[in-house]
C-alpha cells in the first residue's frame, strides 16, 4: 500500500496541528459522560440505539435504506435515507424532520467544525455535497468512485473513501484535492482518533489500517467480516459494523477485540452519541489545552508510580 508523505516545515505544522488538536480532545474526553451507539439497519429500515453495555432498542423506524448518521454539535441526529433521497434530522428529544431532500442515493456523512454537512451520493461517479445549517447546498467534489465514507481531521481536512478505486481521497477546507493513499484494498469506514491517527476499514483484507499523520501505517486488527462503518466513543474504543456477520465489534486501544452487539440486522453507518467533533486549527487556546494535556499525562503518570 501506498502513502502520501510530506517532509519539512509543511509537514511539521500538520503534524503539530493534529497535537494541538489531540490535546484538546483529551481534555474534553476526559469529562465525558458514557455514550449511546447508533446504528442504520438498511435492511431493517430502522435506526437502532445500544447503550453502553450493548442492550438495544428502536430509535426510529419508517425508513428507506438509511445508511449513513452522524450527530451535529448540539447533539441533532442525522440521517441519510438511500432509498427517498432525504436527509432527516432528530433533535434530541425525538422530533423528526426533512433537513434536506431531491439528493441522489445520499450515503455518507459527516459535520465540518463549522456546523456543515458533508453528503456523499453513492455510484461509480458520486459527488460530495456541502449543506449550510441554513440548507444551501454546494457540490465540492465529483466523479468520485462509489464513496463510502467521510471523516474531517482537527484542521478541517475532509478525507472520503472510495471504496470503487481502493483510495482515498484529501479535500483542504480551500477545496484542493489530492489523494492520501492508494493501493489493493477497499477502503470502508474512516475514523479519526484523539491523536490525530487515521483508521481505515477494509473491505477485501477484512483488516483495520492506522495511518499516522506522517503517512506511516500499519495494521490495527484483523479477521472482520467486511467491516464498514468506523467509530470512536470519547475513552478511545473503535466501534466497527460487520457486513457479512451482521455484528458489531468494539476494539479497545491495545487491539482488543470483543462482539458488541449481534443481529438480526445488517450494520451500515454508526455515530456516538456524544461524539467529540473535529475542532478548528491551532489556536492559542489550543497550544494552552495541549500544555494543561502533557500536565495532566505528567500528573498521572507521577501518582501512578508512587
Amino acid at each position: 500500500m501506498k502513502t502520501k508523505r510530506q517532509f519539512g516545515l509543511a509537514h511539521g505544522w500538520h503534524s503539530l496541528g493534529r497535537m494541538v488538536c489531540a490535546g484538546v480532545l483529551i481534555l474534553i474526553s476526559s469529562k465525558a459522560s458514557a455514550q449511546s451507539l447508533l446504528m442504520a439497519d438498511a435492511y431493517g429500515d430502522n435506526i437502532d440505539q445500544f447503550t453502553p453495555g450493548g442492550v438495544q432498542s428502536t430509535f426510529a423506524s419508517g425508513f428507506s435504506g438509511p445508511v449513513g448518521l452522524a450527530f451535529n454539535s448540539a447533539g441533532d441526529l442525522f440521517e441519510a435515507d438511500f432509498g427517498s433521497g432525504n436527509i432527516y434530522e432528530y433533535t434530541p428529544s425525538g422530533v423528526k424532520s426533512t433537513f434536506a431532500s431531491g439528493l441522489t442515493e445520499p450515503y455518507a456523512l459527516a459535520f465540518d467544525s463549522s456546523g456543515n454537512l458533508f453528503v456523499t451520493t453513492y455510484g461509480g461517479r458520486g459527488n460530495i455535497i456541502k449543506i449550510t445549517p441554513s440548507g444551501t447546498q454546494s457540490t465540492i467534489a465529483s466523479r468520485l468512485s462509489y464513496p463510502v465514507a467521510l471523516a474531517f481531521d482537527c484542521e478541517g481536512n475532509l478525507f472520503v473513501s472510495n471504496m470503487g478505486d481502493g483510495t482515498i481521497s484529501e479535500i483542504t477546507p480551500a477545496g484542493a484535492q489530492s489523494t492520501y493513499v492508494s493501493g489493493d484494498f477497499q477502503p470502508t469506514g474512516l475514523a479519526f482518533d484523539r491523536a490525530g491517527d487515521l483508521f481505515v476499514g477494509d473491505g477485501y483484507g477484512n483488516n483495520i489500517y492506522e495511518f499516522t499523520p506522517a503517512g506511516v501505517s500499519t495494521t490495527f486488527a484483523s479477521g472482520l467480516d467486511l467491516p464498514f462503518s468506523l467509530v470512536f466513543n470519547n475513552e478511545g474504543n473503535l466501534f466497527v459494523s460487520e457486513i457479512k456477520s451482521d455484528s458489531i465489534t468494539e476494539i479497545l486501544p491495545d487491539g482488543v477485540q470483543s462482539t458488541f452487539a449481534s443481529g438480526p440486522y445488517v450494520p451500515y453507518g454508526l455515530a456516538m452519541e456524544g461524539e467529540i467533533l473535529p475542532v478548528p486549527e491551532p489556536s492559542a487556546l489550543g497550544l494552552l489545552a495541549v500544555g494543561f494535556g502533557v500536565l495532566l499525562v505528567r500528573q498521572r503518570r507521577i501518582l501512578s508510580a508512587k
